[in-house]
């Protein structure tokens, strides 16, 4: 079994492909003529968005909006500091200023504009 894609339902495909371009440097694999679905190369596993429409299109269930739709990802870099500024000079909302954990890793948290939890950090060992 290998993860081949993480899915975030947002308002809109393509702003959520162009904030992850300009935030994280992530090059934008491909948008459907619809505009409702784009991927992005992120490594081995595809970064896609889909509109929240699609979401009830494909399985009929309604989009949950705001905190109640938490989801998570983690992009590693070696510089946090400079990661994390790049993400709010682009529209990130900070919630955590980088800070070293108790084990050596470097941990920051911002929110994109469509609600999700981004945790910026250095890789681990």
């Amino acid at each position: 079994m290998k993860l081949s894609y993480v899915i975030i339902y947002v308002d809109d495909a393509v702003k959520a492909t162009e904030f992850y371009s300009k935030a994280f440097n992530l090059k934008i694999k491909f948008i459907h003529e619809s505009n409702m679905y784009a991927e992005m190369r992120s490594g081995e596993t595809t970064l896609t968005f889909a509109n929240n429409e699609m979401l009830k299109m494909n399985t009929g269930i309604d989009p949950i909006k705001g905190d109640k739709n938490c989801f998570e990802i983690t992009f590693t870099t070696n510089d946090v500091q400079k990661a994390f500024e790049k993400a709010i000079s682009n529209g990130a909302k900070e919630l955590k200023k980088p800070e070293t954990k108790p084990w050596g890793q470097i941990v920051a948290y911002v929110r994109d504009s469509f609600g999700t939890l981004i945790e910026i950090c250095t890789p681990m060992g």
